[in-house]
């Protein structure tokens, strides 16, 4: 009788343990398509315009970031090729070139969290054309 309820824990805990690895992996939201927005807070003045052209295959997006003039302008070019992931609802990204990275959550055709560049701040996006996603 022990070892039958040695073996039924034994099993009971493996099920528990792969849960918290689907749950970690599980991909919820697509994120292909295009993307549109202006992050909030400093610096303070016009917004600098930030676009995503994205594509998802399974958990891993591929895309290019590309950050329109404001004022004041960003410190230099800001954009480039990035490489991310989408775990459930959460999409993270970084610029190849390592001078951009994000943390946003998905919901439908917006995103927002936040972005850094030469410092935190947040970030709202919008699928420009929501018939580009899967």
């Amino acid at each position: 009788m022990a070892r039958v309820l040695l073996g039924i824990s034994v099993v009971f805990l493996m099920g528990c343990a792969q849960k918290d690895w689907i749950d970690r992996t599980l991909v919820t939201v697509d994120v292909t398509g295009t993307w549109h927005g202006t992050p909030g807070g400093p610096p303070v003045g016009n917004p600098n315009e930030f676009s995503l052209n994205l594509k998802q295959e399974g958990a891993t997006v591929q895309g290019f970031l590309q950050q329109k003039g404001g004022v004041p302008s960003p410190p230099g070019p800001v954009g480039g090729p990035i490489s991310g992931t989408v775990a459930g609802d959460l999409f993270r990204f970084n610029s190849t070139r390592g001078i951009a990275a994000g943390e946003l959550t998905v919901h439908g055709d917006e995103m927002s969290g936040t972005v850094q560049i030469g410092g935190s701040r947040p970030l709202t996006l919008r699928r420009v054309d929501p018939s580009s996603s899967r």
